[in-house]
C-alpha cells in the first residue's frame, strides 16, 4: 500500500512540475524593468524568452517576438534549449508513469516490468527537473550581472545607459517547478524498490538425486551382454566348487595333478 502511495504521489508531483516548466517557459515575464530608480513611469518593460513587451500607462500592451536566433547571445540560447529538453523528457516521463502505476493492470504485465518502467520515468523526471533548474539558474545569472554592470555605468555618471532589469515571476515559477519534478523523480525512485519482487521467489531450487535412492528399470528381467558367465547356471552335477586357500583365493587344479 506504501509503495501505491508513493508511486501515486510521485506521478502528482512530478505532473506539476512539468505544467509549470511548460508555464514558465511560456511566460513573458522572465525579466522586469527595474522601477527602483524611477516608480513613475510611463513605459513598463519585461522579456521572456521567445519576445519582449512593453506596457504603456493607458494599460495597452504590445508584444514583438524574437525574430532572430542567431543574433540572440548564446547563454540565452542554451537557456532556450534546457527548458525545451526537460519539457520533453518530463512528458515522455509522465507517459511511462501512467503505464507503470501499480494501480492500473494491463494485460499480463508483470511487477519486475512495472518497476523498471517505475524507474525510467523516475530519471526523466530526475534529469527535466534538473534541466529546468539549471536553465533558470543560468537566466538569473545573466541578470544579475547585467544589472550590477547598468548600475556601475550609471554611478560613473552615464545617463545614456539601458533600462536594467530585474527578476520576473516566470523565473520563481520555473525553480518551483523544477524543485517539484526533482521531488517527483526521486519519489518514482523510490517506489521502483518496492516493485521489485523479493528475491527469494527467484531463487533457484537444486534437487541433487542420489543414485541409492534412485534405480532405473526398463522391464521385468535383466538383459545382459552374452558375455557375463553366470557361475550359478554352470552349478550342475559333478560341479564342485574350487577351495580357497588362507589368502581367501581360490586354488584351481593343474594339469599335473590328474596324472
Amino acid at each position: 500500500m506504501s509503495t501505491t502511495i508513493c508511486q501515486v504521489m510521485g506521478f502528482l508531483v512530478s505532473s506539476l512540475g512539468v505544467g509549470g516548466s511548460i508555464m514558465a517557459t511560456a511566460m513573458d515575464t522572465w525579466s522586469t524593468q527595474d522601477l527602483y530608480d524611477n516608480p513613475v513611469t510611463a513605459v513598463f518593460q519585461y522579456q521572456g524568452l521567445w519576445r519582449s513587451c512593453v506596457r504603456q500607462s493607458s494599460g495597452f500592451t504590445e508584444c514583438r517576438p524574437y525574430f532572430t536566433i542567431l543574433g540572440l547571445p548564446a547563454m540565452f540560447q542554451a537557456v532556450r534549449a534546457l527548458m525545451i529538453v526537460g519539457i520533453v523528457l518530463g512528458i515522455l516521463g509522465l507517459f511511462v508513469c501512467v503505464f507503470a502505476l501499480k494501480c492500473i493492470r494491463i494485460g499480463s504485465m508483470e511487477d519486475t516490468a512495472k518497476a523498471n518502467m517505475t524507474l525510467t520515468s523516475g530519471i526523466m523526471f530526475i534529469v527535466a527537473g534538473l534541466c529546468a533548474i539549471t536553465g533558470v539558474s543560468v537566466f538569473a545569472n545573466m541578470l544579475v550581472t547585467n544589472f550590477w554592470m547598468s548600475t556601475t555605468n550609471m554611478y560613473q555618471g552615464m545617463q545614456n545607459v539601458q533600462n536594467r532589469y530585474t527578476f520576473g515571476s516566470a523565473l520563481f515559477v520555473g525553480w518551483v517547478a523544477g524543485g517539484l519534478a526533482l521531488v517527483g523523480g526521486i519519489m518514482m525512485c523510490l517506489a521502483c524498490r518496492g516493485l521489485i519482487p523479493e528475491e527469494s521467489r527467484y531463487k533457484a531450487v537444486s534437487y541433487n538425486a542420489s543414485g541409492r535412492n534412485i534405480s532405473y528399470r526398463t522391464g521385468p528381467y535383466k538383459v545382459g551382454s552374452g558375455y557375463e558367465a553366470d557361475p550359478k547356471a554352470r552349478k550342475g552335477a559333478g560341479y564342485e566348487e574350487a577351495p580357497r586357500s588362507e589368502d581367501g583365493r581360490r586354488s584351481y587344479p593343474s594339469k599335473y595333478d590328474y596324472v
